[in-house]
């Protein structure tokens, strides 16, 4: 989903073998790998179960900063395999982190990279770091991401309450009832989710490909989430950390506090014009605080 003055790019797919099948992981990358003079930075899309392409804005990072950038589609998702027969217990943490190591070593750059993850991403990232304390990461920017899905949870119930009954019925009523459900999200992501105007067609594509008519809700569904909580292993987190939210974000400052208080190394910036994606609403400063956080 690319307009016309998106920045130059290489494509690809990697494969990624996992107990025994294989599967294609699609890449989108920006910069040069080889005459790099700083860290690459792979980014996370959110979700689970939603794609890259809301994400190329980070791609600045690569022209004005000279970061290279490395963006993908999770296994299940857009253009990557896509495994809609996979029971639910197939998808795990432990799958997509095993998926980014793949993607890490592909590139060679498992000695030396950061890592960003939006959202869900963030979940990801914050496990990898955790789990399996990887000895290339030096930096961690979570954005608008959570630290339990209880926290979550309990912010979208908030929000929710100022929408009218219809878009709150929609949304509480799920997936049972794609075509309600879909056109509440969006009612409430014009309001929590991205804020400019209009909004980026690649912020509603993104959302598309898992509720939209044609879209893939197998990684979405699965109970991946359920329950989950990093709070009480937060200690373990070795690199610094970037934790950004939006004045306006689902990712309200009781979702992401526990990042800071329990991070030893946590910097912390709220945009003031933003809500669940400032790195869209506010490009310029956010990829300015990041690069010069990358830096440190």
């Amino acid at each position: 989903m690319a307009s016309a003055n998106s920045p130059k790019f290489t494509e690809g797919k990697i494969d990624f073998t996992h107990e025994g099948e294989t599967y294609q992981t699609y890449y989108k990358r920006f910069g040069d790998l080889e005459n790099r003079t700083r860290n690459p930075l792979v980014v996370l899309h959110g979700g689970p179960g939603l794609c890259h392409d809301y994400l190329i804005p980070f791609s600045q990072l690569t022209e004005k900063y000279g970061v290279p950038v490395i963006l993908y589609d999770q296994l299940g998702n857009a253009k990557s395999t896509h495994l809609k027969e996979k029971p639910p217990a197939f998808w795990t943490i432990d799958l997509f982190i095993d998926e980014l190591v793949n993607l890490l070593n592909h590139f060679n750059i498992q000695d030396g990279f950061d890592l960003a993850g939006h959202s869900g991403g963030g979940i990801l990232a914050s496990e990898f770091e955790v789990r399996r304390q990887p000895a290339g990461l030096k930096h961690l920017i979570l954005a608008s991401s959570l630290a339990a899905s209880s926290l979550w949870n309990q912010s979208n119930g908030q929000l929710m309450q100022a929408f009218p009954d219809d878009v709150k019925q929609g949304l509480m009523g799920g997936m049972k009832e794609p075509e309600k459900f879909f056109h509440s999200l969006k009612e409430f992501h014009s309001v929590h989710g991205c804020v400019i105007r209009p909004v980026p067609a690649e912020y509603w594509y993104t959302l598309d490909q898992v509720f939209g008519p044609d879209g893939d809700p197998t990684v979405a569904s699965a109970p991946i989430l359920q329950n989950w909580s990093i709070i009480d292993r937060l200690h373990l987190v070795r690199v610094p950390t970037f934790i950004t939210n939006g004045r306006k974000d689902i990712s309200q400052d009781f979702v992401v506090q526990p990042f800071f208080d329990k991070i030893q190394k946590a910097k912390w910036v709220t945009f003031e014009n933003s809500s669940h994606s400032a790195f869209i609403e506010e490009t310029d400063r956010y990829m300015k605080l990041a690069s010069e956080f990358l830096a440190l």
